[in-house]
């Protein structure tokens, strides 16, 4: 199942680093299967800013609606807390949520959540320590349900990455433009378990500027 896509002009300066097809959740009847690509900063110390897109398909075919949203946040934020943990970013805390516009004109949207958590940098390492982190998560659908977000220290800088991310997040779209096209994902389809899919961030200091 192919991810969402990101805009190449946003990612100067990232480097791929995964794109992985997973089930993240079941619940009752209803099944979901996962579509992510993982980018990190490419240089920088430890620990480095990283943003991720995933792009849902339920299974029965279910279209987007109130109740299937409230889950799929809810399992959406569960899977972030995972991937963060997986990135050694403990002390996870949820600090809210609120709407956030993206570049698709067909997409609702975004309900956008923010945590704030804690890197335990090795004892060797220059500036070793907790290092505080800041982390988003947005929902939203465009004929199918996405998902983007990330994490970045805070500190110097954390409002330049706090944008760049909101940015990168705002553009990314169903691989067929906007809605949910795409080819059915079969049984030979290859699928891990290794990725969980997240959610981020931010309630505070009202909507983030866009970023050009």
């Amino acid at each position: 199942m192919d991810p969402p896509v990101v805009p190449s002009d946003r990612l100067d300066g990232w480097r791929r680093v995964a794109e992985t097809t997973d089930r993240p959740f079941a619940a009752g009847p209803v099944s979901v299967i996962a579509g992510t690509v993982v980018y990190e900063r490419a240089t920088g110390p430890q620990p480095r800013s990283f943003c991720f897109a995933s792009r849902l398909r339920i299974r029965p075919a279910t279209a987007p609606n109130a109740a299937l949203t409230g889950l799929v946040e809810r399992r959406a934020r569960d899977g972030f807390r995972d991937r963060l943990a997986e990135r050694d970013i403990d002390g996870i805390e949820h600090r809210g949520d609120r709407e956030l516009s993206v570049d698709d004109p067909s997409a609702s949207r975004a309900t956008l959540s923010t945590f704030e958590g804690r890197f335990a940098a090795p004892s060797g390492d220059e500036g070793g320590g907790l290092i505080p982190i800041e982390a988003l998560l947005a929902v939203w659908e465009a004929g199918e349900y996405l998902l983007g977000g990330g994490a970045y220290p805070l500190g110097d800088g954390a409002e330049a990455a706090r944008r760049e991310l909101v940015r990168i997040v705002r553009g990314i779209r169903s691989p067929g433009g906007s809605g949910g096209g795409g080819k059915n994902v079969g049984d030979s389809e290859k699928v891990r378990n290794s990725e969980n899919v997240g959610d981020s961030e931010s309630a505070e200091e009202g909507e983030p500027e866009d970023a050009g």
